[in-house]
């Protein structure tokens, strides 16, 4: 399996543009956002689905300072965790946004879940 996209930067280019149109308030997960991006050129769909949320984590470890990183958690609605501090700045960042956290330090992804397709706020057309 691939360690990273065949073209690193469009992926990244095109998981910052969705983590851009995430909500204040919204949460969405690495893997959902890997959903949203077309299948790379020579990639299988099978290699896509086991790596593409791990690219997105990638992707969003290296974002620009305009990319709201803090709205992309795992698909168990938790932190991924961080060196340096960044699970527990993630986290105040999400509870200034409203979102809340359980006592298991889990995100409900039903409340708190961007759904782009629904016609939740910041719709995402692009792709």
């Amino acid at each position: 399996m691939r360690s990273s996209p065949p073209d690193p930067l469009a992926f990244n280019l095109a998981v910052w543009e969705i983590a851009k149109h995430i909500p204040r308030g919204r949460v969405t997960t690495y893997g959902r956002i890997a959903a949203m991006i077309p299948l790379p050129d020579d990639v299988s769909a099978e290699e896509y689905k086991a790596a593409g949320g791990r690219w997105v984590g990638a992707a969003m470890a290296a974002c620009p300072d305009d990319v709201p990183w803090q709205r992309v958690i795992n698909a168990q609605g938790k932190i991924s965790e961080r060196r340096g501090g960044g699970s527990l700045l993630q986290r105040q960042l999400l509870e200034d946004e409203g979102v809340e956290f359980d006592d298991h330090d889990r995100v409900d992804l039903k409340k708190f879940g961007w759904n782009e397709s629904a016609g939740d706020p910041g719709q995402l057309t692009l792709l």
